[in-house]
């Protein structure tokens, strides 16, 4: 196919557009990774509301606090993939081999969009049980815990939702080929990124049958209008069937009912487990300690599964999203430095195949740790300079055997000389601290 041809199949699938001839195979293996191969389009697309989105509000729709962390997070969810194949896929073709009943053609136009409507039905159930399960809740509030709503938000995925989402899709597993359920799992997710917008507004007759930013806009609400409506991937008939289904009024004020107000980014990923296990402890029955996992979010005993919403603040429509104030000069360093953290995460994507466990292991652990120093930073916490002048120990010692890379082979002296400077500077500044906290002790 020719990039012409390959740029219009990424543009198209982006919005669940491609026609069954195209997007259909016999093998699991010769499925395209659209979701990799859309990388460009969601860069440009970002690109595209920032411009517009200032054009017509006049204010940036992304702070780079909030944007990074979004970003941060869609990178930490595919670090799994490093090491196997994703659980919905690894589950299906498990219970598609040992398990099928029927075996659909896998080039008929009827299979392919039995399987769109198969996927997109499962999906609305994967995602209502993730906000209706306590302990699916703790892994999907991650995609809901920015308070801004912007194509960013749409990367900000959990490291943990897959391990129980892929039960959910088992049932097509019992006819529908494994290819075809490996490109519909894509189309699907890739479709949902463009609707994380506040810039489109309406789209007339389409938002009775689509999901539109106007209808997902309500879903990453936390006005009580808001809460636990259209969950739709694809299409939101699945809400007006089902009874979940609001349409936009008041203004949304997006993010959790009680926002997290940081930017660490193992906090925002696992925070709310530990706050699961603390709950159950205040429980004396082995009853109310398990509800506490299986039932609603909002569930306390003697209230209905779901619980309510008394104990929820009270939405005005004047909150103010949080985002310390840091200069200029740190705001450029912690970009310059994720970009740099970007381009290791792309190299051990492209080179996984090549490098051993142990490695994999290693870098891994960096991009990690460099994720959290950078939210240390963004949060203007008391420990950041210790943590980034650890942090840019590391990256010296990966930089000098080969495993972080310049943006460009043309700034590989440049960006070390960066990385030198960025540990002196951090080293001096815990050194000061520590003088500072030793004359507060004496």
């Amino acid at each position: 196919m020719s990039d012409t041809g390959t740029m219009s199949t990424g543009f198209r699938a982006m919005f669940s557009l491609l026609t069954p001839n195209e997007s259909s195979f016999q093998r699991v293996e010769d499925v395209p990774h659209y979701v990799q191969q859309a990388t460009p389009f969601f860069v440009g697309l970002m690109v595209l509301e920032l411009v517009v989105g200032s054009l017509k509000s006049g204010t940036p729709v992304v702070t780079i606090s909030d944007g990074l962390t979004s970003i941060s997070s869609g990178m930490i969810s595919r670090l799994p993939m490093l090491l196997m194949r994703g659980c919905e896929l690894t589950a299906y073709m498990y219970v598609w081999d040992h398990f099928r009943l029927v075996e659909l053609p896998w080039d008929s136009a009827w299979t392919w969009w039995f399987t769109f409507l198969g996927v997109d039905f499962c999906y609305y159930w994967v995602h209502r049980f993730a906000h209706e399960v306590a302990i699916l809740w703790a892994a999907h509030q991650v995609h809901h815990s920015s308070e801004h709503y912007n194509l960013t938000t749409a990367l900000r995925q959990s490291l943990t939702q897959q391990l129980a989402s892929w039960i959910f899709y088992m049932p097509m597993a019992l006819a529908v080929p494994p290819s075809m359920f490996a490109v519909h799992i894509q189309l699907n997710l890739l479709y949902q990124f463009w609707i994380h917008t506040e810039v489109i507004r309406d789209l007339g007759p389409l938002e009775w049958v689509f999901n539109t930013p106007k209808h997902h806009r309500v879903h990453h609400g936390r006005n009580l209008y808001c809460i636990d409506k259209n969950y739709g991937g694809i299409l939101i008939i699945w809400d007006r069937l089902f009874g979940t289904f609001a349409a936009e009024s008041d203004k949304v004020v997006f993010g959790l009912v009680f926002p997290i107000k940081t930017f660490e980014i193992l906090y925002v990923q696992l925070h709310y487990y530990s706050y699961l296990w603390n709950k159950s402890k205040t429980y004396k029955t082995i009853s109310d300690k398990l509800s506490t996992f299986i039932k609603g979010p909002s569930w306390k005993p003697g209230k209905s599964r779901l619980g309510d919403y008394v104990d929820n603040p009270q939405v005005t429509g004047k909150e103010v999203a949080y985002n310390p104030s840091w200069s200029l000069l740190l705001q450029v360093y912690v970009v310059l430095h994720f970009l740099l953290v970007l381009r290791s995460y792309h190299d051990l994507f492209e080179n996984k195949t090549m490098l051993s466990q142990l490695t994999i292991l290693g870098m891994t652990s960096y991009i990690l740790l460099t994720l959290t120093a950078l939210g240390f930073l963004m949060d203007q916490r008391p420990r950041a300079a210790v943590l980034e002048m650890l942090r840019c120990v590391v990256m010296v010692t990966m930089q000098r055997y080969g495993y972080v890379a310049p943006l460009l082979p043309s700034m590989a002296v440049t960006t070390e000389a960066f990385v030198s400077l960025s540990l002196l500077y951090w080293a001096l500044q815990s050194f000061s601290q520590l003088l500072s906290i030793k004359k507060k002790i004496n």
